[in-house]
C-alpha cells in the first residue's frame, strides 16, 4: 500500500476486491463464447489493441488537460522511449501471445473452469523461474507448492473416457500458457517501462494485441474465418472482455494496489479460478468431475500457500493477468 494515502473504509475495498474477482474470473467464460464463433487469436489480437489504444488515449488525454490548466505532466516529451517499446513488445508477446493466445486455443476443446485452474499454476512456474534464474534453493513452501501442483496437474492429464475426459493436447496447451505467462511476468518485472502503469500496461496491450494479430494472420485464421457464422454472444463477449476485463478490472486492481497490503490483493490468484469454474458450470453447463474437483483443489490449494506464505519483505505490486502488464498471480483470461 502506497503510503500516505487514505485509507478507504472496508466497504470500499471489499466492493473493489468483488469487482476484480468477479470480473477477471469471468473473463474465461466470456472466451469460450469467443471462440465459438470468431478466430482465437484474430479476436484476442482485436481486444487487446482495442483495450491498449484505450488506455494509451486516456493518459494522453489526461495529460494534454494538465497541460491546459497549467499543472505539471506526468511524462516527459515524446515517450514513450524505444526501449519500452521493445518491453512491452516481449511482454506482451509472453503474456499475450504465449498467455491469453493459449487459452483461447485450449478452450475449444477445455472447459472455462479447467482452463482457469490450469492458469492459476502460474505463481508455481513463476516460483521455479525464479529458483532458476537465481540459482537459489526454493523454499519448503515453494517446493510444497510446486509439487502439489505439479499433481493436480497430473491428474487432469490422466487418460480418461466419458465425462471425465479431457483433451490432453488442450491441458497442455494450457501449460504452456502458465508457463509463458510466468515468464512474462518475470521479465516485465526488471524490463524498462513508463512509471504510469496505465501507460506501461497501454503498451503492452497494444504491441501484445498486434503480436497476436499478426499470429493469426499467420496460421491462417483470416482465411477459415466466416463472418456470417458470427452469433451475437460472441460479439457481446469481445466486447465485454475490452471494456470490463480489460479496463474496469485494471483500473481497479491499480486502485487496489495502491491501497491496500499486496497480499490482499494477491488473493485474486486463486479466487479467480473458483469464480471462473463456478461460472463455468451455471452457464455453461460444464462438467464437474470427481476429477477435477480433486486436480482443481490441489492446484488451487498450493497457489493459496504460496500466496499467502509469501514474505511481507519481499512483496512486489504485481502485474495483472488481464491488463497484460500486470502480474498475473494468476490471470491469463
Amino acid at each position: 500500500m502506497t503510503p500516505g494515502l487514505h485509507r478507504p473504509s472496508n466497504l470500499t475495498v471489499a466492493a473493489a476486491l468483488g469487482t476484480v474477482y468477479l470480473l477477471w474470473g469471468s473473463t474465461y467464460l466470456a472466451i469460450a463464447y469467443v471462440v465459438e464463433s470468431l478466430p482465437p487469436l484474430l479476436a484476442a489480437g482485436a481486444r487487446f489493441m482495442t483495450a491498449g489504444l484505450m488506455l494509451i488515449s486516456f493518459v494522453v488525454a489526461q495529460d494534454r488537460w494538465r497541460a491546459r490548466r497549467g499543472l505539471p505532466r506526468r511524462h516527459p516529451p515524446g515517450w514513450p522511449r524505444a526501449i519500452e517499446w521493445r518491453t512491452a513488445f516481449i511482454v506482451g508477446a509472453l503474456l499475450l501471445l504465449g498467455g491469453n493466445g493459449m487459452v483461447s486455443l485450449a478452450e475449444q476443446t477445455i472447459p472455462s473452469g479447467i482452463a482457469a485452474v490450469m492458469i492459476a499454476t502460474t505463481p508455481i512456474w513463476l516460483s521455479v523461474i525464479d529458483a532458476a534464474l537465481t540459482r537459489r534453493m526454493p523454499s519448503l513452501l515453494a517446493i510444497g507448492g510446486l509439487l502439489v501442483g505439479l499433481a493436480g496437474v497430473a491428474i487432469l492429464l490422466l487418460p480418461s473416457t466419458g465425462l471425465d475426459s479431457l483433451n490432453p493436447a488442450g491441458i497442455g496447451i494450457l501449460v504452456l500458457a502458465a508457463i509463458s505467462w510466468a515468464s512474462g511476468s518475470h521479465y516485465a518485472r526488471r524490463g524498462p517501462l513508463p512509471s504510469n502503469q496505465l501507460l506501461g500496461t497501454g503498451l503492452e496491450q497494444l504491441a501484445g494485441g498486434i503480436v497476436l494479430f499478426a499470429a493469426g494472420l499467420a496460421v491462417g485464421e483470416i482465411g477459415s474465418f466466416d463472418p456470417a457464422r458470427v452469433t451475437t454472444a460472441s460479439l457481446v463477449a469481445l466486447a465485454f472482455l475490452v471494456v470490463f476485463g480489460s479496463l474496469v478490472a485494471f483500473t481497479v486492481y491499480v486502485w487496489l494496489l495502491n491501497h491496500v497490503a499486496v497480499t490482499t490483493v494477491a488473493t485474486y490468484a486463486y479466487v479467480n479460478p473458483v469464480v471462473a469454474v463456478a461460472l463455468g458450470v451455471a452457464f455453461r453447463h460444464e462438467a464437474l468431475s470427481l476429477r477435477s474437483m480433486l486436480a482443481a483443489a490441489l492446484i488451487i490449494g498450493a497457489v493459496v500457500a504460496m500466496v499467502s506464505g509469501r514474505p511481507r519483505e519481499v512483496e512486489e505490486s504485481g502485474h495483472s493477468p488481464d491488463a497484460a502488464g500486470l502480474e498475473p498471480e494468476s490471470e491469463a483470461g
